[in-house]
């Protein structure tokens, strides 16, 4: 498990916004690659960066605290924009848009998604944009090239580039007000920086893999140390659709109430640092809900899972993180304990109206004055994760 900080700055796994009816929500594209060809041996990083320049765009949400600045990425040609939640959550802000091009729009949000921090916004009036094409998450390769665009700094169209570094990492990343947030995510070394959030990781063919979402910093340095995470293709694309098509997103659900483990501390306590669990204990049950998937399977109070179909699972932030990769309505086998037991499991579908309730406050002490790093004039603040024993919800 890594913390890890909110770049535009569990277990239900996720606010209802629906504020605004979209235009149409055709199908995503999406494009099959012969094996992994055209995800690691075709293309260049400049033609990658030409490819997905058109379809990125800058977003500014001005509110009364101050302006965030951060990244999105065209789904449609009449404006649809998929980016980060967690840049849009301040009251009463004013979203303003501009493409690659420099024409500038006014947007509003669609839907959004608290618990994968994903959302949707709309350009007003906007038409013939270029939207991206959506590559497979089964063709995404550990060490394949990658390239992000996007806002860092305010500096828009900004290309970096670097390599899948890990697949299936679970990210737990904190907005500094005691929410968190827990996903399945794609690590990876490209320079990712404040003002990247919401914007595409790409593979050379152009395709988005990924949306930059976090990374994991050094003590208050708020820059890039190459540990960056991006939300998944396969759950970007599908919150992103039925956000189009209903201004709500669903989450699977689980049924079972956990407690999160503390991470390994680095040196400092510094909650800024990557933290990795220590060992893979699993994820104890505390509490099963009545009528849940889990209650239908058979699951109990002091079950271990430590397994979800062949994911290992560590702690119950891990298991958080491998239930929301999976689809609503999806059948997985748990499994339980030290004898292995088998539980098959098919997976419910709720409405991803809230973050996963996972309650954690800031610790102060000599050494760690606070873990809020403050907002950057231009681009959103980069906030710590109290890495602490907290209460998880699945």
């Amino acid at each position: 498990m890594v913390a890890a900080c909110l770049i535009g700055g569990g277990a239900g796994f996720g606010g209802a916004y629906a504020a605004l009816g979209t235009t149409g929500s055709a199908p995503l594209s999406s494009v099959a690659n012969s094996g992994a060809s055209a995800q690691v041996g075709n293309g260049t990083i400049a033609g990658a960066a030409a490819a997905i320049a058109p379809s990125t765009v800058d977003i500014r949400v001005r509110a009364a605290q101050g302006t965030i600045e951060g990244s999105g990425v065209v789904l449609t040609s009449d404006g649809a924009v998929l980016t980060n939640n967690h840049l849009l959550t301040r009251a009463g802000s004013e979203i303003s848009v501009s493409t690659a091009d420099g024409t500038r729009y006014r947007a509003k949000v669609v839907g959004t998604s608290p618990s994968y921090d994903l959302a949707v916004i709309r350009l007003l009036g906007a038409s013939n944009l270029k939207a991206a094409t959506f590559g497979e998450a089964s063709s995404v390769q550990v060490g394949q090239q990658v390239v992000a665009t996007g806002s860092p700094q305010g500096l828009s169209g900004t290309v970096t580039a670097g390599i899948v570094s890990a697949l299936n990492r679970t990210v737990t990343a904190g907005d500094g007000g005691g929410t968190r947030v827990v996903y399945n995510g794609l690590q990876t070394d490209a320079p990712i920086n404040r003002g990247n959030s919401g914007g595409p990781l790409v593979n050379l063919a152009g395709q988005v893999i990924g949306i930059n979402s976090a990374i994991a910093t050094t003590g208050r340095s708020p820059g890039s140390i190459g540990l960056g995470f991006a939300v998944p293709v396969n759950t970007a694309k599908r919150v992103a659709q039925e956000l189009m098509s209903s201004g709500v997103a669903t989450k699977p659900q689980l049924g079972v109430q956990g407690t999160a483990s503390p991470a390994s501390h680095a040196e400092n306590s510094t909650s800024n640092k990557a933290e990795t669990s220590s060992e893979a204990g699993g994820a104890r049950v505390d509490t099963v809900q009545s009528g849940t998937p889990a209650a239908t399977a058979g699951v109990k109070t002091g079950d271990v899972i430590t397994k979800i179909d062949n994911y290992p699972v560590a702690d119950f932030e891990d298991l958080i993180a491998r239930v929301g990769n999976f689809t609503p309505g999806q059948q997985v086998t748990l499994t339980i304990g030290s004898n292995a037991r088998q539980v098959p499991v098919k997976l419910g579908n709720v409405q991803d109206t809230e973050t996963a309730n996972v309650q954690t406050g800031p610790r102060t002490t000599p050494e760690n004055p606070g873990w809020g790093i403050p907002d950057h004039p231009r681009g959103p603040g980069l906030f710590g994760v109290d890495p602490f024993r907290t209460r998880s919800y699945l």
